[in-house]
């Protein structure tokens, strides 16, 4: 058997690092042929002395000396900047994981589409910044792209793409995050530490706000409707505590499809991985009668108000998405530096794409030029926030 050409970008962060220990339980099959990360150069140095990757890359230039001293006489090529991520993703491989979280991976995602190559895709804001032209760029190309999102993941392995006009709706589950059932009083006394410690995924700090605020399946909703062809009104969210059944397809006879695991990333990751096989994985198995009872509950519009923003970003279209995701970027990072409220951050978003107002979006640089405005707006809000207080 030939291995596998594999890169992965964003290799240090969560589901990178959980890719290449699926890779690593099966050398054999995959080689690694690039790696890119942000800025933590001496995890990408480890990760590339354990791999051995022709080109490695790091976005931020202020790692390089680390990471080039670090692979001194190795024969590893090096290089730094997001110019060389880019070309990371533009290197000879087959598959690649696109895992650099926010708008920051867009470029080198629609680099590794535009080659053909098979795109796993973990970076959902690729999709929802520019989803019609990363999905035309691979309709172009020959790309194929499998999402890692558990989420879709899970749709995608119960699709019936075959007969499409079959399916009635896609439900989206979510695990409510650790403020599922908090009032808005509580939530907004909320500081990072709390909402950080997620019940039951372990994902990088973003992603984990995002859950904790549900713009995650919000964001997420954008990225099905561009997925599966599904429109947004035939997309539902559902909050499941538990995070066993992982999401679920309805077809038009009635019938409810559903993937069920336990809540493990490398489930998702081994699926893109070996796509169309399957490939075994150490790792807790689910116990359905260990776990004992799965339940479902609609949510809460008024404490989980990023939902709605998501929906109306995803029926307006244009560059909403895009600059909702930005501002979102923003006020996260705000929120994880103390700066303002827990509840702010949904305001934020939403008073930036208020504020932006409705604009076409027909090209790479539409998207870069959305996403600066909308940055720059979110950060005028946060400044505003911060001097008012928690609202």
């Amino acid at each position: 058997m030939t291995a596998k050409r594999v890169t992965v970008l964003g290799s240090t962060g969560s589901v990178g690092a959980n890719t290449l220990s699926v890779i690593a339980e099966h050398p054999e099959r995959f080689r690694v042929t690039a790696l890119a990360a942000g800025k933590n150069a001496d995890a990408l140095v480890q990760q590339a002395r354990d791999f051995q990757p022709q080109f490695v890359a790091i976005a931020e230039p202020a790692g390089y000396t680390s990471l080039k001293d670090g692979l001194a006489g190795s024969g590893i090529e090096t290089a730094a900047g997001p110019e060389a991520v880019v070309e990371a993703a533009r290197r000879d491989a087959e598959w690649v994981m696109a895992a650099i979280a926010g708008a920051a991976g867009l470029e080198s995602t629609l680099a590794a589409v535009e080659r053909g190559a098979v795109v796993a895709l973990a970076n959902k804001e690729s999709l929802v910044c520019a989803g019609e032209l990363m999905m035309a760029a691979a309709r172009a190309s020959g790309s194929t792209v499998l999402p890692v999102d558990s989420e879709h993941n899970a749709i995608f392995q119960v699709f019936d793409a075959r007969r499409r006009k079959a399916v009635r709706r896609l439900i989206l589950t979510a695990s409510g995050g650790p403020f599922r059932s908090a009032g808005r009083h509580d939530m907004a006394a909320v500081r990072p530490a709390e909402a950080l410690k997620h019940p039951n995924w372990d994902m990088g700090a973003k992603i984990t706000i995002d859950s904790a605020t549900m713009m995650n399946k919000g964001l997420e909703l954008i990225e099905a409707h561009h997925l599966f062809g599904m429109p947004g009104d035939a997309i539902d969210i559902l909050v499941h505590p538990q995070s066993i059944v992982h999401s679920m397809v309805e077809y038009s006879d009635g019938s409810v499809l559903a993937q069920l695991g336990t809540p493990d990333m490398r489930t998702p990751i081994a699926v893109a991985l070996a796509w169309p096989d399957r490939l075994p994985i150490s790792g807790e198995r689910l116990d359905l009668a260990a776990v004992g009872r799965l339940d479902f509950e609609p949510p809460d519009p008024e404490r989980f108000p990023a939902l709605a923003l998501a929906r109306t970003a995803l029926e307006h279209g244009g560059a909403e998405p895009a600059a909702l995701s930005a501002a979102n970027e923003v006020a996260v990072a705000a929120f994880l530096a103390e700066r303002i409220g827990f509840l702010q951050i949904a305001d934020i978003a939403g008073d930036t794409v208020a504020a932006l107002g409705s604009r076409r979006l027909e090209s790479l640089d539409d998207v870069r030029s959305t996403d600066g405005e909308a940055r720059k707006v979110a950060e005028r809000f946060v400044i505003r926030a911060a001097g008012a207080g928690p609202r």
